[in-house]
């Protein structure tokens, strides 16, 4: 069993900067991916960025591309997820997931635990 707790998220005007953290314990962190979505009011839950247990492999979805970089620290079992160059389109409640194997997946349905949400606001 995993637990994740998600942290970081606040209002923030638009072209802002904010990082989101994901504590995660009760197991070896390295053993898992881990991995941002993020769900707005109306919407499902869409894929945001995943890194690998070892944290050298990234994938991120198009729209965050180059704005949002995801990193972990398997010493301090926490993840990130730096967002720069925010847009309004970015607000929505950010999750963290963690699923028992190397590589992450874009699919929600792919991973094992997850956390209660930080909410990220973006005015315009």
């Amino acid at each position: 069993q995993v637990q994740v707790v998600e942290s970081g998220g606040r209002l923030v005007q638009a072209g802002g900067s904010l990082r989101l953290s994901c504590v995660a314990s009760g197991r070896t962190l390295s053993n898992y991916a881990m991995g941002w979505f993020r769900q707005a009011p109306g919407k499902e839950r869409e894929f945001v960025a995943t890194v690998s247990g070892s944290g050298g492999t990234t994938s991120y979805a198009d729209s965050v591309r180059g704005r949002f970089a995801i990193s972990r620290s398997n010493a301090k079992n926490t993840i990130y997820l730096q967002m720069n160059s925010l847009k309004p389109e970015d607000t929505a409640a950010y999750y963290c997931a963690a699923a028992q194997r190397m590589y992450g997946s874009s699919s929600s349905a792919a991973w094992d635990y997850w956390g209660q949400g930080t909410q990220v606001t973006v005015s315009s």
